[in-house]
């Protein structure tokens, strides 16, 4: 009996690949998207930091408070700026996140059918060795008798 050859083996490789892209896709998307959200955190912090040190000093004049308020501002600006970017990182990730889905559905099919073929293959062939050792068995039992 032939070994057991799966005809579409070159486009399960593919998918393999095709699956591997999207995943390094869907990590440098998350990647992305952490980095914004790290930046937003920083920016958070330095506006809490800067506060709680003119809060602390002591005398503490008008132009101060001032700069305070207009880097408060600035900080909320910058926030503002970032939500419509994370915005569209988050929906980049999500829409990548579904062509890697995809990409892992069509591979598992392929390697269902894979599976599947080589168990018949190898029925197929578990059938043949029982036929030629029944066939050897009647040929060793004729010559006997």
């Amino acid at each position: 009996m032939t070994s057991f050859r799966f005809r579409l083996q070159k486009v399960l490789e593919w998918r393999r690949t095709e699956l591997e892209l999207e995943e390094i896709q869907y990590r440098r998307q998350v990647a992305a998207l952490a980095e914004l959200d790290r930046q937003r955190a920083e920016l958070e912090q330095s506006g809490r930091t800067a506060e709680h040190l003119v809060r602390t000093w002591n005398p503490l004049a008008g132009g101060e408070l001032e700069a305070l308020g207009d880097f408060r501002l600035s900080v909320k600006h910058k926030q503002q700026q970032m939500v419509a970017p994370r915005d569209e990182c988050h929906k980049q990730l999500e829409r990548q996140q579904g062509l890697m889905l995809e990409a892992r559905r069509r591979l598992r099919l392929l390697e269902r059918l894979k599976e599947r073929q080589m168990a018949e293959w190898r029925g197929a062939r578990d059938k043949e060795l029982e036929e030629l050792a029944s066939e050897s068995y009647l040929a060793k039992w004729r010559r006997q008798a």
